[in-house]
């Protein structure tokens, strides 16, 4: 179980990490890794952001390669578990690192950026809830994959 958890949480971390990049990013250019210098850089500093999940991803699919799907612990729910709470640490950590601490974006700058990024930091934290209580829930049944 321990190898599905972690595997998929690091899916759930990559995966919303690539996301972010697309969406917020490259789709609706809303901001950039980081947004205190010229064009080229920030596109360059997304680069390096895109980078580093890939390698994330690529790291989860080797652990979930090498867990033990017949494992009696090993489900669903603590698959979606793992993904859910790895996109939760990645959106609340990001959020509250970048958007409030450092400020070296915001998920929309502007007059209403506050409200943008408390709502991605909540958003974190439901995921977080949602991904805990199904690796929990998986913990007490014995409710299979296959």
């Amino acid at each position: 179980m321990r190898s599905t958890f972690w595997g998929a949480f690091l899916l759930g971390v990559g995966t919303i990490g690539m996301l972010d990049g697309i969406v917020f990013h490259q789709i609706l250019q809303w901001h950039s890794v980081y947004m205190h210098t010229d064009r080229f850089h920030q596109i360059v500093s997304d680069g390096y952001f895109h980078l580093f999940v890939t390698i994330i991803i690529f790291w989860a699919g080797l652990l979930l390669w090498k867990s033990d799907p017949d494992h009696p612990t090993s489900n669903m729910r603590t698959f979606a578990g793992g993904v859910l709470f790895g996109a939760g640490v990645f959106n609340f950590l990001e959020g509250i690192i970048n958007h409030h601490i450092l400020q070296i974006h915001h998920v929309k700058p502007g007059p209403e950026q506050f409200y943008y990024d408390i709502s991605f930091d909540i958003s974190g934290l439901l995921l977080i809830l949602i991904g805990w209580g199904l690796k929990r829930s998986a913990e007490n049944t014995g409710f299979r994959m296959r």
